[in-house]
């Protein structure tokens, strides 16, 4: 006997497949990462992230026009900041005529309507590389909170839409919440890196910003004292419940592809926004393969963010953004 049941008939050809398509990618599934420079006329590819770039202030503008045309509405800005300007206290960070203050009056110069989220976060201000302030040879939190807050206002003054710590010290989201609030700017989101583990894929966005932690006696070699161990589960739960409940609109899962159990484990349990960030690693594997000669770029591109959509992002930072939207436009 036939089954009267044949899968395969929604599978026979293209418009039946995307007729029935669950997970469609669109622009505006997108947050595109750009990391910023001084300088002027700088566009410099770097070395471990083939086809992406550092941009100085003039040169960013004419990206981000660029990328609204493309119709992916939204940044998320990163800025490598000079030697001589690193300390342990993250003191640039709060200057309100830092590089990120004015990339954040660039963008939007540029491009009013352009949603711009910040990184919030000690290791491009650090002379260690550390996401906070080092004593004792260790990342102190509360000290390490209070810079947080203040670079957060400072970004809410320059114009920044959302923003997006990323350093992992606890109860830094209530911190900020309030802050914003007290100073007015109770329109600034906050998107937080609630479950971001202690990576190995992280290698070539620390070469983009010089931002790795430093092999120097006393200082943590790594970054596992305040990012989660990537063996953890429910332990990505917790920090993003408690995200939420101090004052988080969106939450994020990083690194991606890796952790897409975490993601459809979180999108299940909240009511909010849910963020996947497809990191530097995943970016430069995929890209070093296909110049191999191993792996088809666009195909495999497509697949994983599909994939990321598919186990429950909302919204997925990638430097693919632009590749993709290219490639369905």
């Amino acid at each position: 006997m036939y089954p009267l049941k044949r899968n395969r008939r929604l599978r026979a050809n293209e418009a039946i497949r995307s007729l029935v398509r669950e997970t469609i990618i669109s622009p505006n599934d997108f947050v595109v990462p750009l990391f910023v420079v001084e300088g002027k006329g700088v566009k410099e590819e770097i070395a471990s992230m083939p086809n992406y770039y550092r941009y100085s202030l003039d040169l960013l503008e004419k990206e981000v026009k660029e990328l609204w045309k493309l119709g992916l509405k939204s940044v998320l800005l990163f800025v490598k900041v000079p030697d001589n300007l690193k300390d342990n206290k993250g003191t640039e960070a709060i200057n309100p005529n830092g590089l990120m203050q004015r990339a954040i009056k660039a963008v939007k110069n540029a491009c009013p309507e352009m949603l711009v989220m910040t990184d919030v976060a000690l290791d491009p201000y650090s002379i260690y590389g550390h996401d906070g302030i080092i004593e004792g040879g260790k990342v102190i939190n509360d000290d390490t909170v209070d810079v947080l807050t203040e670079m957060s206002v400072s970004h809410a003054e320059a114009g920044a839409d959302i923003v997006a710590p990323s350093d992992m010290m606890d109860g830094r989201i209530l911190s900020i919440r309030e802050a914003l609030e007290e100073d007015g700017y109770v329109d600034t989101g906050i998107m937080s890196y609630s479950a971001k583990y202690a990576s190995a894929f992280y290698g070539p966005f620390r070469d983009a910003l010089d931002s790795a932690p430093v092999d120097a006696k006393e200082i943590p070699k790594d970054k596992k004292s305040y990012q989660m161990d990537y063996a953890n589960r429910f332990e990505a739960i917790r920090e993003t419940e408690m995200d939420i409940d101090e004052g988080a609109d969106i939450v994020m899962v990083k690194p991606g592809l890796c952790y897409l159990d975490i993601v459809r484990e979180i999108k299940n349990e909240v009511d909010v926004p849910v963020a996947v960030y497809q990191v530097s690693g995943e970016y430069s594997m995929l890209k070093a393969a296909a110049e191999k000669g191993w792996l088809d770029h666009d195909a495999v591109m497509m697949e994983q963010v599909t994939a990321i959509k598919r186990a429950g992002a909302d919204i997925i930072a990638s430097y693919f953004a632009k590749d993709v939207v290219k490639l369905i436009s």
